[in-house]
């Protein structure tokens, strides 16, 4: 009795080993998977991020210059300020609202506001999943034609909930006419220009650019030729625009 018992002991050591054998290895491997998620790329936005303490072109995107961008496109802030951030933008995603929202009034503040940087605005509305982008877009260009571009921005994120919320292109035309008569614009001047799609081509223009330049998610924001793609805190325009600035 008491050899089987040992045997049944020293089976028990070899099984107990064994486990502890797998279990450890198991640990080791989402040890590694944990670290490699946190150093790659994640999603962020309706694109993918790239390493937020250092800011990339990411693949398939070109560098630009500053003078690529900035012909009659709305600007923010001093139009020789020495440094130049473009933003591709789409009023229906949430991400941009994001970046309106949380980021843009800090950068504002420090940079635009200081002179240290100039803000332009482009188009890239992902009309396969954002119907009432294209519609909002011409509205910011009608407000553009009265010096009123960035009232109408700020009041169309604002209102972002409401864009296609009856379903119909009607519908969103209404309410971007009655945000225009909110603003104080002159209505009859707005209403024209957006029902006769005065501005398509503007629209489609900055589209077929960003396309060019392979971008495929917004917001996708140069600084200075580099990109910053997907709602990225405040702190990675910060380390970027300085580290720009200082050169």
């Amino acid at each position: 009795m008491e050899e089987r018992n040992e045997d049944t002991f020293k089976l028990k050591k070899s099984t107990l080993w064994k486990v502890g054998t797998v279990v450890f290895g198991l640990l080791f491997l989402v040890t590694i998977f944990h670290d490699v998620t946190e150093s790659g790329t994640s999603v962020n936005g309706n694109a993918i991020r790239v390493d937020p303490t250092e800011p990339t072109i990411p693949t398939g995107v070109v560098a630009v210059r500053a003078d690529d961008f900035v012909d009659d496109d709305p600007v923010l802030g001093n139009k020789n300020a020495p440094l130049t951030i473009v933003e591709f933008s789409d009023f229906q995603c949430p991400f941009c609202r994001r970046f309106w929202k949380e980021t843009l009034p800090q950068i504002e503040k420090d940079y635009i506001d200081t002179g240290k940087v100039q803000f332009a605005y482009r188009h890239f509305p992902l009309t396969a999943i954002h119907p009432a982008a294209v519609p909002a877009a011409q509205a910011s260009e009608c407000a553009n034609e009265q010096g009123r571009f960035w009232q109408m921005h700020d009041k169309i994120f604002d209102e972002q909930e409401k864009l296609s919320a009856g379903g119909t292109a009607q519908f969103e035309a209404s309410d971007l006419k009655k945000w225009a008569s909110d603003l104080g614009l002159n209505t009859t001047q707005f209403n024209q220009c957006l029902d006769s799609g005065k501005f398509t081509k503007n629209v489609t223009d900055d589209e077929q650019e960003a396309q060019k330049l392979g971008i495929n998610g917004t917001p996708t924001i140069f600084v200075n030729g580099l990109s910053l793609v997907g709602a990225q805190p405040y702190d990675s325009f910060k380390s970027l625009i300085d580290k720009e600035l200082s050169k």
